[in-house]
């Protein structure tokens, strides 16, 4: 949510940030809507002090018995009275479209996120890690013999369609200890809170996380009105939604392990071997609450606990700063952890490092005391993908095959696995 204000006292920094997001003269339609709106505001304040005027002469042109004076000022109070409501309705009207039109408009890039139109215009900072050497024709994770029966997605289509997998057996527990693993790291090592938390939220705490109004049909929602979460980031960051946060509890760090539940609205053709893009997933997130001066140094930290779970399972990645025009609606600034995929020749994004700045906080009116007792400020709220879990699974299977269709596991979930640590063409671990 954008602050009015800061658009009315400098329009011009305003136009000139969303420019780079392909947005232009914002601006000048808010102002004029917020010009209507304070003076529909002062129309109304200025019409009840009129009747509260009235109202005080009409007693007294009652107590001096002039009749025709007592009607006179009567039909007036009536009149303002009336006329008090029409502008309070018109000024509250005024309000909701403003804010509605406040809320639709993206977050700000900061100033050193790259120009661009899209993916092809992101700017890769870090690369770790070297794409393994096979003697053989890489396979997708789906091909893989040693997986090929434990990936149903054939079950799936006939219980909830497509873009639905069944994992079943070793599969399932690899995806399963790789949850675990994530957890347990961002937890014990990471200094992460654990929060098991809901799945279904409501309209507020979507519209909170910025995933309303704008982007309803890329989630589901009941029959009686919750949301199915898109991500875990929206509970955890609506902990603190009307809250005065204590400086001193600064900064708040939470980890997560929930399904997730997105339409992929507009991602008709893309991405439909396999489980790379599915309508229901798992996901460890990673949120912080932080001080507007520590955000900065928490994207750093976040990025860095997210790519130290691809190097403890040995996965070649990639990172990149997204550009303007590849950036989510909420962002300020964002990268991208892009981890290697033998079986299609690629880097593929597994997790997105966010900072929204206080774009959030403003919607869900979440602030902090200052330690000096100073007046409580607007939080900076941080997202991350810690990882993406079925993901990830991708990422193991397939930088791990071996020519015979067999798997070989990373180390690290070997006090997952009971010590397995191979796929067998047969399923089975050992």
């Amino acid at each position: 949510m954008h602050d009015i204000r800061a658009i009315r006292e400098n329009p011009a920094a305003f136009d000139a940030a969303l420019s780079r997001r392909g947005i232009e003269n914002a601006s000048s339609s808010l102002l004029k809507l917020d010009e209507e709106r304070r003076a529909a505001i002062l129309a109304a304040e200025t019409a009840q002090s009129e009747q509260k005027k009235a109202a005080k002469e009409v007693g007294a042109a009652k107590a001096k018995g002039d009749e025709a004076e007592f009607e006179r000022l009567r039909a007036l109070v009536g009149e303002k009275k009336a006329e008090v409501a029409d502008m309070q309705t018109k000024a509250k009207d005024l309000d909701e479209k403003l804010q509605y039109e406040l809320a639709v408009i993206p977050n700000l890039p900061y100033d050193d996120v790259p120009l661009g139109a899209d993916e092809d215009d992101n700017v890769e900072i870090r690369k770790w890690g070297t794409p393994p050497t096979l003697d053989f024709d890489a396979k997708e994770h789906f091909e893989l013999t040693s997986v090929a029966a434990s990936m149903d997605f054939e079950t799936a289509a006939k219980t909830s369609g497509s873009r639905f997998v069944m994992l079943k057996g070793a599969v399932a527990r690899i995806h399963r200890a790789l949850a675990q693993f994530m957890i347990d790291t961002h937890v014990d090592q990471n200094g992460l809170q654990e929060v098991n938390s809901p799945v279904l939220v409501r309209d507020d705490a979507m519209y909170g996380t910025d995933k309303l109004p704008k982007f309803g049909e890329d989630s589901y929602q009941t029959t009686n009105g919750w949301w199915l979460v898109p991500t875990s980031e929206v509970p955890l960051t609506y902990t603190v939604a009307g809250d005065i946060v204590e400086e001193s509890a600064l900064p708040i760090r939470m980890t997560a392990h929930t399904l997730c539940f997105r339409s992929e609205a507009g991602s008709a053709g893309k991405d439909t071997s396999g489980m790379l893009r599915q309508h229901q997933f798992e996901k460890v997130e990673m949120v912080s609450i932080t001080h507007p001066t520590q955000s900065d140094a928490e994207q750093q930290r976040m990025l860095d606990c997210a790519q130290g779970i691809l190097e403890t399972l040995g996965i070649p990645y990639r990172t990149v700063t997204l550009c303007t025009g590849d950036m989510g609606f909420g962002a300020r600034r964002t990268y991208d952890i892009e981890a290697w995929l033998p079986g299609q020749n690629a880097y593929r994004e597994i997790s997105s490092v966010s900072t929204t700045g206080d774009f959030q906080a403003r919607r869900m009116n979440a602030r902090f005391r200052p330690a000096d007792g100073g007046k409580p400020e607007f939080l900076h709220t941080l997202n991350g993908s810690g990882l993406a879990v079925g993901r990830c699974l991708i990422a193991v299977l397939e930088n791990g095959q071996q020519a015979d269709g067999s798997v070989k596991l990373p180390e690290a979930l070997g006090p997952y696995l009971g010590g397995k640590l191979t796929l067998n063409v047969d399923g089975t671990l050992s």
